[in-house]
């Protein structure tokens, strides 16, 4: 039986056509670690596998939730690692598939306290963003936690007021808390990356983007507005939050669709500067030959 394998990378770096061969060969199910594809409606802004590529592989943590439904890491962590321990004993091939390395690293190393009940901080936090904007709320997140400041992105509400929540429900930092050894993964595995030059990936990008639009993306974001979810922090991220700068003509058509390659851009190089702390990690070119035959190769004793 092979280690269950672990694939991640930039966005557009193409994980998961990999992951779809990967699952195919060895009669596996995916699992995503991707936090926007939770989400029911978040379909083409996340680049979700389509209903065929899902109808022929069992795919898991996508269409969980509704856009107001919270969710974080550790309770990623804690029903991802369930399921996995089930599928491993009905004898399944399992591949984890996503670009969001915080669910990943807590998936193999552990993270915050699960007992930890965060739910009057959360709500305190979506009260506090709606008066003091999140400008102040980052304001103050340097003050408490400048390390995970710097990760962060000045306009990530959803990011910002997680570690602010972290923080006022723990007594401890967001930055402290993932540096602190926590309980390892009960099951062996092997940790893939996927890479490719620079240019080309940004190539990758830039059409990807392209083909959102002209998919739907503006349709997309309407119609979760028509839901009643305009103010949702899954809606305040990468290609959700310049359409929605659109739609209320603070920019023009092609504005959004600059600043969403840019960021998409900006999000790709932060996810590859995570990528490159992890431990373990095997890197892969995705233009390579064969990279799915690759991992198979290096599936063998894996980490414990």
């Amino acid at each position: 039986m092979v280690p269950v394998i672990i694939l991640s990378g930039p966005t557009a770096v193409g994980k998961t056509e990999l992951a779809l061969q990967l699952a195919i060969r060895l009669g596996g199910e995916i699992i995503s670690a991707d936090s926007r594809q939770l989400y029911r409606g978040l379909d083409i802004g996340t680049a979700k596998p389509s209903a065929a590529e899902r109808a022929e592989v069992p795919h898991h943590f996508i269409d969980l939730l509704e856009p107001d439904q919270p969710f974080n890491a550790g309770l990623f962590q804690k029903q991802a690692r369930a399921l996995i321990t089930g599928l491993l004993e009905k004898g399944k091939a399992v591949i984890v598939c996503g670009g969001t390395g915080l669910y990943i690293r807590a998936l193999l190393q552990g993270m915050i306290p699960l007992d930890t009940d965060m739910s009057e901080e959360r709500g305190q936090l979506a009260a506090e963003l709606q008066t003091r904007g999140v400008e102040a709320l980052y304001h103050e997140l340097e003050r408490v936690d400048p390390l995970s400041a710097k990760r962060i992105e000045p306009a990530d509400a959803r990011r910002i007021t997680r570690a602010l929540e972290v923080f006022r429900a723990t007594g401890k930092t967001f930055s402290y808390w993932l540096s602190q050894p926590q309980t390892p993964a009960p099951f062996s595995y092997k940790y893939f990356a996927l890479n490719r030059p620079r240019e080309e990936l940004y190539d990758r990008i830039n059409r990807r983007v392209d083909k959102m639009l002209a998919t739907g993306l503006v349709e997309e974001v309407k119609a979760l507005v028509a839901r009643g979810f305009a103010t949702e922090n899954a809606l305040n991220t990468v290609g959700y939050k310049e359409v929605m700068a659109y739609l209320k003509e603070e920019l023009s058509y092609e504005e959004m669709a600059e600043r969403i390659k840019r960021n998409t851009r900006r999000y790709a190089k932060r996810q590859m500067t995570w990528l490159r702390k992890e431990p373990d990690i095997i890197w892969l070119e995705a233009d390579g030959d064969d990279p799915a035959g690759e991992i198979l190769r290096h599936a063998g004793p894996a980490s414990p």
